[in-house]
């Protein structure tokens, strides 16, 4: 695997051990590799995680192996390393990963750490977001080019609603996410509802293209709005993370007006620092702005008033949540009404 090396990143030296180790068989990449790429792009990262609890989707044998989500920051972390107590809708709490310079990156791809998950929160303030995150994630038969649809009808309806900004981003995968950064002055309960909002208006302007229907088996060939990423605890892969892909691919932040001619393949831990150093992060002035929520949080109340359109269902972990509807299948749920069944 080779002798291990140190890395200086920033005021930091970070020890990499066996850094020829292959992560991406197919591209060749070993853990030097990624390790380098965090460096080349640990300004946009780290815009991207400053003080967010993270959990780290870690591949200790490379893509080919095994995965896992670490929750709780490594009991071996250094002391520079901030962490912040969260609380699950379990109840339980946990000490997370809070980074706040690029060493940190580096430091967790040592420990074979791939995609970085960030919360929509600071540590100096757990229970307000202050990012609402729309995930557009294509469903079979629908691909990214559809994603892409949808993102330019969510860029109107954010404008629309409140005159908000949206920065968009590539996943890694073949979807798109918009995070729109606000004011943490809202609950999650209350972030996600303007998130349903926000989903319901694409569905109504974008019939048979786009839905936010929670069960698989009601999606259908269209765009899904997983509302239900900006519920407590899920999390949404941040800005440069690589992502689980046979090519290495990342999550590449866009300007709108390159979207149309963007791919997702475009964009992997070779030619994201490429891009990196001619342009620097397309989403740097992000932190510059806070949107308010109050026109999509009037959108919810019109949408259950005039239409009858109330909450959706949680994830499964969550606890029952009060006006959340039954979360049974709906096959299932036919079946357990038929006569005799």
């Amino acid at each position: 695997m080779g002798a291990a090396v140190e890395l200086e990143v920033g005021e930091r030296t970070v020890r990499l051990s066996s850094p020829d180790k292959i992560y991406f068989p197919e591209r060749g990449f070993t853990k030097l590799d990624l390790a380098q790429y965090y460096i080349a792009v640990g300004e946009g990262i780290i815009r991207a995680l400053r003080d967010r609890p993270t959990a780290l989707e870690r591949y200790p044998e490379g893509l080919a192996g095994e995965s896992f989500f670490q929750k709780r920051a490594p009991k071996n972390h250094p002391d520079w390393i901030p962490t912040s107590t969260i609380s699950f809708p379990s109840g339980r709490t946990a000490d997370e990963f809070c980074p706040t310079e690029a060493a940190a990156v580096v430091w967790a791809a040592q420990f074979a750490t791939f995609t970085f998950h960030p919360w929509p929160v600071r540590r100096h303030d757990l229970d307000h977001p202050d990012e609402l995150r729309i995930d557009l994630d294509p469903q079979p038969g629908t691909d990214f080019s559809d994603a892409r649809r949808a993102a330019h009808e969510l860029r109107s309806v954010l404008d629309e609603f409140g005159g908000l900004r949206g920065w968009p981003k590539t996943s890694g995968g073949r979807g798109l996410h918009v995070f729109v950064p606000i004011e943490p002055r809202w609950t999650f309960t209350e972030v996600r509802r303007a998130a349903i909002a926000c989903g319901r208006e694409l569905e109504r302007r974008m019939p048979g293209r786009v839905t936010t229907a929670w069960w698989k088996e009601e999606r259908g060939e269209r765009i899904f709005v997983d509302y239900n990423q900006t519920a407590r605890d899920r999390t949404i892969a941040s800005a440069y993370s690589v992502r689980a892909h046979p090519r290495a691919q990342v999550s590449a932040p866009l300007c709108w007006e390159e979207l149309d001619t963007a791919a997702p393949a475009d964009f992997d831990i070779a030619s994201m620092p490429v891009r990196f150093a001619a342009r620097g992060d397309v989403h740097v002035d992000m932190d510059d702005h806070a949107f308010r929520l109050d026109a999509l949080i009037e959108l919810a109340d019109r949408q259950e008033r005039d239409g009858g359109l109330g909450d959706l269902p949680y994830p499964p972990e969550h606890p029952k949540m009060p006006g959340e509807p039954t979360r049974v299948q709906p096959s299932r749920a036919r079946h357990k009404a038929e006569p005799g069944a």
